[in-house]
């Protein structure tokens, strides 16, 4: 057997592989879907690091194993630390730790903040464009409620997979965060009419496809009467809808264990009820037409999103890195190989 070898892969060269490549990864992303669905993976709870003396912040561990193509183990290590948008840091952090199939040897480390925008992106991306052919509508006018890099990820991949839209609507809680989105979206989309609104209601009436991508620990909307007309709700941060929405509305998830756990909104709906019949189905139900949609109410995707997304992504990455000849290899990162030295 070869000595084990072992690289690292920064950031910069996991946006350049990345970049331009959403349709193959929303269908690497899909892939996966089915894979989890029919037992080819493992994926645990994540574990949750928190700190009394930080309330706000936590470090999470998703460890999870993926059979198919990809065939590798392995563990996302990804932190969110709110106040660093104060410092002007970005709010979250990540690794990936990627484990050799047969050996168990980590055979890679990658900066994974990418990895993992861009994983949920994809995986929002698709969620959009299943819903809405399962509704039989597609939503022309787009709202963001939260703007960091999660909704700039999510725009990018809705547009480069075939979305347009003829209204696009923004709200955050920090102006200038609402402002720097603003441009963003200027510059990349000219033609479309954009507004910056005052409050969360106005953002959510105006919109028939609404992205949630904020850092709320807690639910913030309440009001059911906001959704009366009925939007796709991609609600990525998975806690920002008070239960009774969620009640009036037809839910979808990704995975109903790991999205019914930690004080998500789907979990408070279920403490609230007592029981899971608040929920349509998966994702992949809906694919694969095991659930239907019905109309007449608002559409609500709350999805945990798995750590064997990262994984498979991150193999991706690991590839055309080996491929194009670009791999940084640590010399004998390991030690000790002879079992009697």
């Amino acid at each position: 057997m070869t000595t084990p070898a072992f690289a690292v892969i920064p950031g910069a060269q996991v946006q350049h592989i990345l970049q331009g490549q959403e349709r193959l990864i929303m269908d690497l992303i899909e892939t996966t879907y089915h894979l989890h669905s029919v037992g080819e993976s493992v994926n645990p709870p994540s574990y949750f690091l928190r700190f009394p003396d930080r309330p706000t912040a936590r470090i999470i561990a998703l460890p999870a194993s993926i059979g198919g193509r990809a065939r590798v183990d392995g563990l996302k290590w990804i932190s969110s630390f709110p106040d660093n948008v104060q410092a002007g840091l970005p709010r979250a952090s990540a690794v990936l730790i990627l484990n050799d199939h047969d050996t168990g040897y980590p055979f890679a480390c990658l900066e994974s903040s990418i990895i993992s925008a861009t994983r949920t992106a994809a995986m929002a991306a698709s969620a959009a464009h299943t819903l809405s052919r399962a509704r039989g509508t597609r939503p022309t006018r787009v709202g963001f409620l939260g703007t960091g890099l999660i909704a700039r990820y999510i725009h990018t991949f809705l547009t480069a997979t075939g979305w347009s839209f003829e209204e696009i609507g923004v709200h955050d809680i920090s102006a200038d965060s609402a402002a720097g989105f603003h441009s963003y979206l200027r510059a990349a989309d000219t033609a479309t009419e954009l507004t910056v609104h005052d409050s969360p209601e106005q953002l959510i009436r105006s919109s028939d496809l609404l992205v949630l991508a904020t850092v709320a620990d807690r639910p913030h909307v309440t009001d059911p009467a906001w959704f009366d007309h009925n939007p796709l709700v991609l609600h990525v941060s998975l806690r920002d809808l008070a239960p009774e929405i969620l009640l009036a509305s037809t839910n979808v998830v990704d995975d109903v264990e790991h999205c019914l756990k930690a004080d998500t909104s789907p979990h408070l709906a279920e403490q609230l009820t007592g029981n899971r019949d608040f929920l349509t189905g998966t994702l992949h139900d809906v694919t694969t037409g095991r659930a239907t949609l019905p109309r007449g109410r608002p559409v609500v995707f709350s999805p945990f999103g798995l750590g064997v997304l990262d994984l498979v992504v991150g193999r991706h990455v690991y590839d055309e890195a080996a491929r194009t000849g670009q791999l940084h290899v640590i010399d004998d990162f390991f030690h000790e190989l002879r079992r009697y030295g």
